[in-house]
């Protein structure tokens, strides 16, 4: 009897680097939320002298380089971050997640392609501290030169409208997910120890909380710049830190800088625990 073996219905082994990539991303990515949490939490209660206005991403890189061995550790959060964009394009592009071609997974990899970009420029600027040719003020507000460059353009005021709905709707959908307990579709809990469990999954739901109302209040900041037409208006997560604390006061802005840091924290969960698509 002759046994023929097809070696077209054999597994293929998994692109490990693929799945380390991921894992290093979510890594730096929690390194970075935790620490914009910390910042924006001190900022709130002005402790050691800090601002809303260095408690953004960039802030948070300028935070790190200031360190002992600083460009060495903003060396190895930049190179995080650069995984972490690759992996989003290789979610968007190769469909890894097997999210389809129809109008619902075309949306999604849309979401996967717009993290990449933002993760993506965030990379570049920590990359440019690193070699020195970044500016330590902060460098602007990216947000606000972005909704400079769409007011330029023909109907500058309704693509800027269009990018502020979209953020407050993915600042919407972040709020969602921690309601409907959607932010631990992939993670695999029950590797978890269970004294720590019940924990770490309740600060993630407050984390994906914070982290929408932060998006939502980014999003309302845009819509301000295309209904006066001034880009100035605009901003990113330290501007949406200075209208919390300015509106709502400083007890909500350091209720909200909690949340930041738990998002970071169950970043690291899903670093350590999270099932990669590859």
């Amino acid at each position: 009897m002759e046994i023929s073996i097809h070696n077209t219905h054999l597994p293929h082994p998994r692109p490990q680097w693929t799945e380390n990539f991921a894992r290093f991303g979510m890594a730096a990515k929690g390194v970075v939320y935790s620490l914009v949490g910390a910042l924006a939490f001190m900022a709130a209660f002005e402790i050691n002298g800090n601002s809303e206005q260095g408690a953004g991403k960039q802030g948070v890189f300028q935070f790190i380089l200031e360190q002992p061995f600083g460009k060495i550790l903003l060396g190895i959060v930049t190179l995080g971050l650069v995984c972490y964009t690759i992996w989003r394009f290789i979610q968007a592009f190769m469909d890894s997640e097997s999210k389809g071609a129809d109008a619902k997974g075309i949306g999604k990899r849309i979401g996967y392609a717009f993290s990449g970009v933002i993760y993506g420029s965030l990379a570049f600027y920590a990359a440019k501290l690193v070699l020195g040719s970044g500016s330590s003020s902060g460098g602007g507000d990216s947000r606000q030169t972005l909704a400079g460059k769409l007011l330029e353009q023909p109907f500058g005021q309704w693509l800027v409208g269009i990018v502020a709905i979209v953020t407050m709707g993915m600042g919407l959908y972040q709020i969602y997910k921690a309601i409907s307990g959607k932010y631990l579709k992939n993670v695999q809990t029950a590797s978890i120890k269970s004294e720590i469990k019940d924990m770490l999954m309740k600060a993630g739901k407050v984390g994906y909380i914070a982290r929408g109302i932060v998006w939502g209040i980014i999003g309302f900041l845009f819509l301000k710049a295309a209904m006066n037409s001034n880009a100035q208006e605009a901003g990113g997560t330290s501007s949406a830190f200075q209208f919390l604390e300015q509106s709502y006061g400083s007890i909500l802005l350091g209720a909200i800088a909690i949340g930041l840091v738990c998002y970071g924290v169950f970043m690291f969960v899903r670093a350590r625990y999270e099932v990669i698509n590859t």
